[in-house]
């Protein structure tokens, strides 16, 4: 069987719900019933075939062309199967995903991954403020799974992150790892202002110094023998992590952030 692919036909000006297209809900769907679903778009609801072509029939795998930043919540609660973007994607990428793969060629917006449970999310373009965060009013963002971004990523990244590990090849904005409750964060470029703000646990791993707080406390340098086994399971994954030669295990440990529990870590490459 083909991949599922819907086409984009043509551009709205409103935004366009697509949490309706996912694997697990297209589950025992006929082709004319995918086509039949109506999509949030505005103040108004849409046919899918109004908005895409569709060919393929494998709803486990499913293939958006075309895509551009005004499509949200693709992915959303993804319970198994994968889904490739070739384009931009709006908001609310991956939100509460599951378990599966989503790939994305593009740029994704506010709120990738928010929530996200499991599975393995890729973007190879920038992500907007608060990739991997918790929802407003929420007290849990990511709580498991792989997130990868080969661009840049906004502000406030892993805000109120729980668990899992969110891998940055470019740079993070302001406030990464904000009130931070565990997982692993890893950041190749620069990081901005206020870096780790109220975090309670968790590590943050870097290649450059970043500008730290005064409720951050130098713990000195340190040969960490967890750091050789944290690199070898990225070396599956089609990215800069996965290569030997930016592996270290010597850093500059410091410990905080010491306003509140004061267990989460920033280590910096020596």
């Amino acid at each position: 069987m083909s991949a599922l692919t819907f086409t984009m036909k043509h551009r709205f000006d409103q935004r366009v719900d697509m949490s309706p297209l996912v694997c697990n809900k297209l589950e025992g769907l006929t082709p004319v019933e995918i086509a039949a679903i109506e999509l949030q778009n505005g103040k108004r609801k849409i046919r899918v075939d109004e908005l895409f072509r569709i060919k393929g029939s494998d709803i486990q795998n499913i293939v958006i062309e075309g895509s551009f930043s005004k499509l949200d919540f693709i992915g959303k609660q993804l319970d198994g199967g994968s889904i490739t973007i070739h384009g931009d994607v709006g908001a609310y990428l991956g939100q509460e995903m599951k378990t599966g793969t989503i790939k994305v060629d593009g740029n994704a917006g506010i709120y990738a991954a928010c929530e996200m449970k499991n599975g393995y999310l890729e973007i190879k373009g920038n992500a907007g403020d608060f990739l991997a965060a918790a929802l407003p009013g929420n007290k849990q963002g990511m709580k498991g799974g792989t997130v990868l971004v080969k661009g840049d990523v906004g502000e406030r990244a892993g805000d109120h992150m729980r668990r899992g590990t969110l891998l940055i090849e470019g740079n993070a904005g302001d406030y990464c790892g904000s009130r931070m409750v565990a997982g692993t964060i890893a950041v190749m470029g620069q990081t901005g202002r206020y870096l780790g703000y109220a975090m309670r646990r968790g590590t943050l791993l870097l290649w450059n110094q970043p500008q730290l707080s005064a409720t951050f406390n130098d713990c000195g340098s340190h040969t960490l023998a967890f750091l050789p086994i944290l690199f070898a399971s990225f070396m599956k994954l089609n990215s800069k992590f996965s290569n030997r030669s930016v592996a270290f295990n010597r850093v500059q440990r410091y410990a905080g952030d010491m306003s509140e529990l004061g267990r989460g870590e920033v280590l910096v490459k020596i």
